[in-house]
């Protein structure tokens, strides 16, 4: 087991001494970042800002017990936290603000995220790992409230998993489980649901966890007697407080945020509780102040009095920091010992303010250096088109006129000058037109990159093997299938795990897991609470940390309660940090056609729209779920897996080669040949299209029918064209709602794939009713697309074009 704080302080005066005139620097310093941050952004040098004043003291000391290997999952408020773990410089901090798209002068996002968002690079440029063990890790900070949280479970799940499982590489990740996860929350957050939802799983699960929660009293105006049921969260949360002999529960410590040597001490007991014994532990920070607010957005004097702005400053961290160092006296040898006098700590408080200027000022020359340079290649040829439009001059003097020039003002005034230039095949307007195709691809990758893996490991790269059938091939219940698969992916990788709702004792409630927990134990085939967002939380901490999870959504209706981390956090990991983290989760899921409003719902187009960023994967029976199994443990990638839920039952020819086979990404599959009109479907519904295409086939329409198996990515060969091309009319057979899925599927194929040039008749869908589907088999058969809906459908695009051959029904 590692050594904590406690049981490594013993040092001499004089290395106490260092420590404590460097922690009060380094606070200082964060508080000249955040004074001279807001007046940048109050100049019009930054768009928004928001800091971490107030809290210096709290992160200074969570910074001491915080490990390599260690992980955090935080908020926008931890400038000073990440500084003292040397993952934020003065000049990153600024560069962020600035929104300055270099990596290495931003590493955290590369300015795609707003000031206060902070991540370290885990990956390699390649995509690889880096080795986590020899760097302190933060996860990529958002801002939706209490959405780290759920993360945070997972991050520190991991370390318990490390306790027990090996495979190759995973010293990379852990050093037998000895990491904590540490957590910062702002004490109004702690009234969002994901809040009680993780520390609840947390204190279920028994993992290594540190919450600290900045508490000032208020979330943004709003007092904290008004945010929760009790205004002090630590009273509230006394019944989770472990009772000794129990294996349940959590520690809760409360400590003033002024109070620098209490706050020392309640972190080194924060971190051996949660390190050595496996403990969440919550630390509730109160007292704290916010000198400058909530924002750059607004004043705090508009919902403060004068009684509580007036306990701020005297109140003030630094401030009492400052009280404690020069009141300090200790006798060695008989001689009366001191930290500091006042006049070495003014001296650091002007060292601190040159510091942070020359930082600030270093990272602003160095961000408008790189629209110097983009200018200096742009403008003089644009200067050479003066001479063809009198227009161009006048943009030109407007250009001139500005006086912090951005990226946005310089592609403008290149587009206008193109768009005024139209028609024109001088030399000047090629180069010109060079230019801007030129720097416009390199501002896609500076704003538009890594949404999807970029590595030699994504989706798109993994080998298809076809399913290996033969003559002693069994027929059986697709659940079957799934199930033996899944044993062959637990036996080949160590490094995988799935949890879910009824996932490990039964082997989920359709039998695809049957077996397996008694085979591989009860940390790899796990049950859970019922909890959907954080068996996604758990899924996406767990694979930032080298772990290849399977977080189970009992029904595709309920991962409604995960979209918000699909969408807000799994989604944009690789995207948000340029390719510096990322989280290849597999979520399993199960839904389309079944029985009543809460179990048979597609809600498809809110899952693609909202989850830009996953994969989304919609195999048409249970042999095709289990290749995509196979292709996603190959990549690098998070998919939604969504298996069919009326095909557990259904017979399947299973595969010889279980394990091995992969269904690829963004391949459709034609599943019967036609030649008068091409049916688009996926997913349950395909089983129905086939049956309408055998009716339509009796009454002279010839029906080819493609299973889009992979809805992100969508049909990377543009093979739905060639079929429209050659049956001439197409129709999207889809269980969601009309506008839902079958939108973004006409899209893709009449927009980007240009099919609408091929079509002699208009393109039609065939959708669910717009409400969600009633109960029974009649319930079904009125509520979505039934086989007489779909031949009746066609039938009249037939009619409507010959009704002599097809007359009215």
């Amino acid at each position: 087991m590692e050594a904590t704080y406690i049981e490594t302080q013993q040092i001499s005066f004089q290395d106490f001494k260092n420590q404590i005139l460097a922690d009060y620097k380094l606070g200082r310093i964060s508080r000249e970042m955040s004074y001279l941050g807001r007046r940048e952004v109050l100049t019009g040098k930054a768009k928004f800002g928001i800091f971490g004043d107030g809290k210096e003291l709290p992160q200074l000391a969570m910074a001491k017990v915080f490990k390599n290997g260690d992980f955090r999952s935080g908020y926008y408020r931890d400038q000073t936290f990440a500084m003292a773990i040397y993952a934020v410089s003065v000049e990153s901090f600024f560069a962020q603000l600035y929104a300055d798209t270099s990596v290495e002068r931003e590493p955290a996002s590369a300015g795609r995220q707003m000031n206060g968002h902070y991540a370290t690079r885990s990956l390699n440029e390649d995509g690889s790992w880096k080795n986590l063990m020899e760097q302190k890790n933060i996860s990529s900070d958002i801002s939706p409230t209490a959405g780290q949280m759920p993360r945070l479970l997972g991050l520190a799940l991991a370390s318990k998993v490390y306790k027990s499982v090996k495979f190759e590489g995973s010293e990379k990740f852990s050093n037998g489980g000895n990491e904590v996860a540490f957590g910062t929350i702002g004490d109004a957050s702690t009234a969002e649901g994901h809040f009680w939802e993780a520390l609840n799983a947390a204190c279920a699960l028994q993992v290594p966890m540190i919450v600290s929660i900045w508490d000032d009293g208020y979330g943004i105006s709003v007092p904290t007697q008004n945010q929760r049921a009790k205004a002090d969260i630590a009273e509230m949360l006394s019944g989770f407080q472990r009772t000794e002999g129990q294996n349940q529960g959590c520690e809760i410590i409360q400590v003033k945020a002024w109070d620098y040597p209490s706050l020392l001490d309640a972190y080194a007991r924060a971190e051996h509780f949660a390190r050595t014994e496996s403990v969440p532990v919550v630390v509730h920070v109160v007292e704290v102040t916010q000198p400058q607010g909530h924002s750059t957005s607004g004043s705090h004097e508009r919902y403060k009095n004068e009684e509580r702005l007036k306990w701020e400053g005297e109140f003030d961290g630094l401030n009492k920091f400052r009280e404690w160092i020069l009141n300090y006296s200790i006798e060695i040898e008989g001689k009366e010992e001191q930290l500091a006098t006042a006049e070495e700590l003014d001296h650091i408080n002007e060292e601190a303010k040159k510091f942070v200027k020359e930082g600030q000022k270093k990272a602003w020359e160095d961000y408008q250096k790189s629209i110097a340079v983009l200018k200096d290649s742009v403008v003089p040829l644009v200067e050479n088109l003066k001479n063809q439009s009198a227009e161009i001059t006048a943009e030109l003097d407007k250009f001139n006129k500005i006086i912090a020039v951005s990226k946005r003002d310089i592609f403008h005034l290149v587009r206008k000058s193109l768009l005024l230039t139209r028609g024109s095949e001088s030399f000047e307007r090629k180069e010109v037109q060079n230019k801007f195709k030129e720097a416009f691809a390199t501002e896609k990758d500076n704003y538009s990159s890594h949404l999807y893996s970029q590595s030699q490991w994504k989706s798109t790269n993994v080998k298809e093997i076809s399913p290996v059938f033969s003559d002693n091939s069994e027929t059986v219940d697709g659940r079957v299938v799934i199930r033996n698969n899944f044993d062959k992916i637990f036996e080949k990788y160590p490094e995988t795990l799935v949890f879910g709702e009824d996932a490990g004792n039964i082997g989920d409630v359709n039998q695809g897991l049957e077996g397996l927990q008694e085979k591989y134990g009860e940390l790899r085939i796990a049950d859970t609470g019922i909890r959907e967002a954080t068996i996604l939380g758990q899924g996406i901490g767990m694979a930032m940390r080298g772990l290849r999870p399977i977080a189970e959504i009992q029904y595709l209706d309920y991962i409604l309660y995960c979209l918000q981390g699909m969408s807000d956090d799994l989604a944009t990991v690789q995207y948000r940090t340029k390719g510096g983290q990322k989280a290849p989760v597999i979520i399993r899921t199960r839904g389309h056609r079944l029985e009543g409003v809460w179990h048979s719902g597609s809600p498809m187009a809110g899952i693609i729209n909202l989850s830009k960023g996953i994969l989304v994967l919609v195999p048409r029976n249970l042999t095709k779920a289990a290749g995509f199994y196979n292709t996603m443990l190959q990549s690098d990638e998070p998919a939604v897996i969504v298996e069919c839920l009326n095909g557990y039952r259904l017979k399947e020819k299973q595969p010889d080669n279980l394990g091995e086979f992969t269904v690829p990404v963004g391949k459709i599959e034609v599943t019967k040949e036609g030649k008068d009109v091409t049916l688009v479907t996926y997913g349950s519904t395909w089983r129905i299209v086939m049956e309408a295409a055998e009716e339509l086939e009796k009454i002279g329409i010839s029906a080819e029918v493609i299973d889009i198996q992979s809805l992100i990515p969508f049909d990377l060969s543009h093979d739905i064209a060639e079929s429209v091309k050659k049956t001439n009319r197409l129709v999207v057979i889809d269980e969601d709602v009309e506008g839902g899925t079958s939108a973004f599927i006409l899209q893709q194929i009449l927009e980007k794939q240009k099919a609408f040039r091929f079509l002699d008749s208009d393109p039609l869908t065939i959708c669910a009713e717009n409400h969600r589907p009633a109960y029974a088999s009649d319930g079904d058969y009125f509520s979505k697309p039934s086989v007489d809906d779909m031949v009746e459908k066609v039938y009249a695009m037939f009619n409507e074009i010959n009704p002599a051959q097809f007359p009215a029904i």
